[in-house]
Formats: C-alpha cells, sequence, structure tokens
C-alpha cells in the first residue's frame, strides 16, 4: 500500500502577503467610497492619519513578504496574490487617497471594522498560538477559509445585524417599565454598571446557550459554531446569522429594560468583543483560580469538547458564577484539556458557510460532505 503524499508545507510569508495585501485593497476602496463601506460607529474610533499609517505598513509588508516567499519559491501563486493586491491597492491611490467630509447614508457595511479588526488579531494571537498554544494546530488549519468568511461577514454587516438587534428589542424595552430598579441602577456609579450589567447579560446568555442545546430546532443553528474541529482565535466567528440576531437581542433586552448607560453597556460590548477570541483561543497558559472567576480559554474549551460528559456544561460567557448558580459547571482539575472537538455527530453538519447558513432550515439530516 502506497503511503499518502505529505502536505506541502504552507509559507508564512506567502500567506501573510496575501492577507495583508487583500486588506490593504479593502482599505483603500474605504477610502474610495467611505459613506458606504465603513461605520459610521467604529470611525469615532480611530483617526484618518492612524488609517494611512496602518495602510502604509500593510503594503510594504505585503510586497516585502509576498517578494520573499516568490523568491524561495514558496506556494507563489498565494504570494503572487499579496503582491498583486498591494499592487492595485497602490495603483488606486494607496495612502494618497483624498475624500470629501463624509456624507450620511442610510446605511454602511463596516469593512473597516473588518480590517483593522483581523489585522490586529491576528498580529496578537497567531504568535501568542504558536508560541503559548495548547495543541500545535496551523493557523491554516482545515476550516480556515469557512472562519475568516464567517468573521468577514459578522464585520462588514455588523450595521445591518444592529438595525434587526434594536428593531427586536427596543419596542418590547419600551413597553416594559420599572421605574424604581432603573433609577437604583443609573445612581450607581459606571463600574458597578458594568460589573451588574456583565452579570445580567451573561445570566441570559447562558439561559438562551443552554436552550440551543436543548432545543431541537435551536440546536440545529447552534450546531454550526460547534462544527469547528479545532479551536483557536478564528473558530468563534463561526457562527450562523440567525443565532447572531438571537443571542445579541435576548442580552441587550435585559440592559435596555433595566436602563443601564450607555458607557455601561459600551463598556460591557468591548468586553463580549475582546472575550469572545480569548475563550476560543488555542492558549494553554495555566490561569489557576482566575479560571473560576472568569470564563478563560480551558474553561470555553470544555464546553466545546467532543465528549459525551460535556454535552450540557460550561454555559457561561463571562461568569463560572452563572454556571454554578444553573448547576451547568463542570470543569476538570488541570492540566486537563478535551482531546477532540466538535458536534458528536459530525455528519450533520455540512462544510462550508453557505450550506450551513442553509442546513437548520432543511429536513435533510445528514451530509456526505461534512465537517469532519
Amino acid at each position: 500500500m502506497t503511503p499518502p503524499l505529505d502536505r506541502p508545507r504552507r509559507s508564512f510569508f506567502a500567506y501573510s502577503a496575501a492577507l495583508l495585501g487583500t486588506l490593504s485593497l479593502f482599505a483603500v476602496l474605504c477610502f474610495h467610497f467611505p459613506e458606504l463601506l465603513t461605520s459610521k460607529e467604529f470611525r469615532t474610533v480611530y483617526s484618518e492619519v492612524f488609517a494611512r499609517h496602518l495602510l502604509l505598513v500593510g503594503l510594504v509588508a505585503a510586497f516585502c513578504m509576498g517578494t520573499v516567499a516568490i523568491l524561495r519559491d514558496r506556494n507563489r501563486r498565494v504570494a503572487l496574490l499579496g503582491v498583486g493586491s498591494a499592487t492595485m491597492a497602490v495603483l488606486l491611490g494607496g495612502t494618497n487617497v483624498q475624500f470629501d467630509a463624509i456624507g450620511r447614508t442610510p446605511y454602511s457595511l463596516g469593512l473597516d471594522w473588518f480590517v483593522i479588526s483581523l489585522f490586529f488579531s491576528a498580529l496578537v494571537f497567531v504568535p501568542l498560538e504558536r508560541y503559548l498554544g495548547q495543541r500545535a494546530v496551523s493557523p491554516l488549519r482545515p476550516g480556515w477559509r469557512t472562519d475568516v468568511t464567517y468573521f468577514f461577514l459578522s464585520h462588514v454587516l455588523v450595521q445591518f445585524i444592529l438595525i434587526l438587534v434594536t428593531a427586536s428589542t427596543s419596542t418590547v424595552a419600551t413597553l416594559a417599565a420599572f421605574p424604581s430598579l432603573k433609577a437604583l441602577i443609573q445612581s450607581m456609579p459606571v463600574w458597578a454598571q458594568f460589573l451588574i450589567a456583565v452579570f445580567v447579560a451573561d445570566l441570559a446568555q447562558a439561559l438562551l446557550h443552554r436552550a440551543y442545546h436543548n432545543t431541537p430546532w435551536l440546536w440545529r443553528f447552534h450546531a454550526v459554531h460547534h462544527s469547528s474541529r479545532e479551536m483557536d482565535w478564528l473558530a468563534g466567528s463561526r457562527i450562523h446569522m440567525v443565532e447572531i440576531v438571537l443571542t445579541r437581542s435576548a442580552v441587550m433586552l435585559p440592559l435596555l429594560v433595566l436602563g443601564f448607560s450607555a458607557s455601561a453597556v459600551n463598556a460591557y460590548v468591548i468586553l463580549v468583543g475582546l472575550q469572545a477570541v480569548l475563550a476560543h483561543a488555542n492558549l494553554g497558559i495555566r490561569f489557576g483560580w482566575l479560571e473560576y472567576v472568569l470564563v478563560l480559554p480551558r474553561y470555553h474549551h470544555w464546553h466545546h469538547a467532543r465528549h459525551r460528559d460535556y454535552i450540557d456544561v460550561n454555559y457561561a460567557i463571562h461568569l463560572p458564577l452563572v454556571d454554578m448558580l444553573m448547576g451547568t459547571f463542570k470543569l476538570p482539575p488541570e492540566p486537563a484539556w478535551p482531546e477532540e472537538y466538535g458536534v458528536m455527530k459530525l455528519e450533520t453538519v455540512p462544510r462550508g458557510i453557505l450550506r450551513q447558513h442553509v442546513m437548520p432550515f432543511l429536513s435533510r439530516k445528514t451530509w456526505d460532505d461534512h465537517v469532519a
């Protein structure tokens, strides 16, 4: 029997060039069409000067890394994609694109949010997982393209998701009035409101999260998130769009009803973004007692374990205390980590973002081309 051929080793420089070249091209498009491609909310976070400097860094790095990969004859097509994208970005104006005052539009895409978020997430977590990872997993593991696509859609469509979430919660929030409780919460300092908001939101999300696992029609949406066979900082992006809207609505509703200040809610939103990436990250750091205070990688990895003893545990996203109150807390002593990740029945979730989004609406139970 002939042994299988080893898969050729992928070039870090080639794929980095492709990523940076593509992001640079997207950034130039954002400069050309800021009203349509950039998020009004996110534009307040960074300056034009910062964006131009970041674009310059991306262009230079894409050209340098792509050239090195081409000269070394490593993944030349991928490297050429990076160099070609960077060249197109330069031909379209590069860092010199000028624009007038940004007008108001009824909607816009968050392409700037995607570019900046993916750049810095990769910059931080790829090296961390390389040197501090619990498992030796390549950033270009099977399924990474699917997860990048999920990352892209959830960031680019952020305004539309917010519109749906706001529409689904604002009416209910106005009907539910608790003036004395609202007054009590609003009299507290922002830091106290933030801590209470984290607990309230985590409890609401954990209850819905458990419903995802125990209600068959909801599970078909949530199974997409659990279909990742490897856990890393990008795996948490694999979430069905219906689940995103349902979860964000369930979390925002109690915060709106109880009248938490905008500052406390914004701080909570920042925490969600950071902890969602951290909890899925492939980091083998020992946190000791802190694992019983905050949801950290090992805690959430056991929730994703392909192990029958962990099907119905660890639903909290921020505070293990929530699982303790729900009776769903389960964490083996250090240094135990899951051996395998994914849904128990791998054949029930197809590969690819399009089929995964259609899957919950079909009566079909199994797929030939599935996540295994």
